[in-house]
């Protein structure tokens, strides 16, 4: 397997490993201490996603995420995670409204936060545009088709989108459309695993799944899904640990020994020299 070490070779690198069928791991991070769990394992890509208003900052849903709060939560992973290839979410309205705002935000995920490339959602002509105006700067983007979270009040909700055929192919024709358009890099969210397979083979570009089944190039998760830390598990997440629960109970353990007097102890005490 290879570990993408050197982030300015990634794009490359993620290139060659969908030409040899070698699986591309991408997670979420938000954090200097959880990059730096990230950046010691095999992880080839940690993505700074809009989730954060979601499983960080407590929102309903990620539409209130601004791109000051992706460039705050971006630059802290960079500084855990120095070596790794990073991607950051370009928030709802970030890239909607004008080319000139389109390409600034952009450059201030790179520049600002530090990140290696941005990702942004949809494959409608105007977000085709939108990819065009920022790889013209020379400012990698990676693509988002399917359930896109920003869309949730057209969708009616999170739902499985692509189960149609008439919306199936749809997807394929905005796939190929985002390819063509310069995006590098394409996440597959929430589709029927047939569709996923489909694009992944028709596409140059690596497919990243996320509820897309077992047929994309690579597969991403919110970190906090995957640890067990919060209280959602879609169909699409599998818990590795069940960190939330161990958290509670190391508190309550705190608690319970702070009222006690059983903490602090002799030996956590500093004591004068004699």
């Amino acid at each position: 397997m290879t570990k993408v070490k050197n982030k300015k070779n990634g794009i490359a690198l993620f290139q060659d490993m969908k030409k040899c069928k070698e699986k591309i791991s991408m997670i979420t991070a938000y954090d200097y201490s959880m990059a730096k769990c990230v950046s010691a394992t095999s992880i080839d890509i940690i993505l700074i996603g809009d989730s954060l208003g979601m499983v960080v900052l407590g929102y309903e849903d990620t539409l209130q995420v601004t791109v000051e709060n992706v460039i705050y939560h971006c630059s802290a992973v960079r500084r855990g995670a120095p070596e790794t290839f990073i991607i950051a979410d370009m928030p709802y309205l970030s890239y909607h409204l004008s080319e000139e705002q389109t390409r600034k935000n952009a450059a201030d995920l790179i520049i600002k936060g530090k990140a290696d490339a941005v990702k942004l959602e949809g494959g409608y002509p105007s977000r085709i545009d939108a990819i065009k105006a920022i790889v013209d700067m020379e400012i990698p983007v990676c693509a988002h088709l399917g359930l896109t979270p920003q869309s949730i009040h057209k969708f009616g909700g999170y739902k499985v989108q692509g189960k149609k055929p008439e919306q199936q192919e749809e997807l394929l024709k905005q796939a190929l459309a985002v390819e063509k358009a310069g995006a590098f890099m394409l996440v597959l969210e929430g589709i029927p695993e047939i569709l996923g397979k489909e694009i992944t083979e028709q596409i140059n570009i690596p497919t990243i799944g996320i509820g897309a089944g077992r047929y994309t190039d690579g597969q991403v998760l919110v970190y906090n899904d995957l640890l067990g830390y919060s209280d959602m598990q879609p169909k699409f997440v599998k818990h590795y640990a069940e960190i939330n629960s161990n958290i509670k109970e190391a508190i309550e353990l705190y608690s319970q020994e702070v009222k006690n007097g059983v903490f602090p102890a002799p030996e956590h005490i500093y004591y004068p020299i004699t």
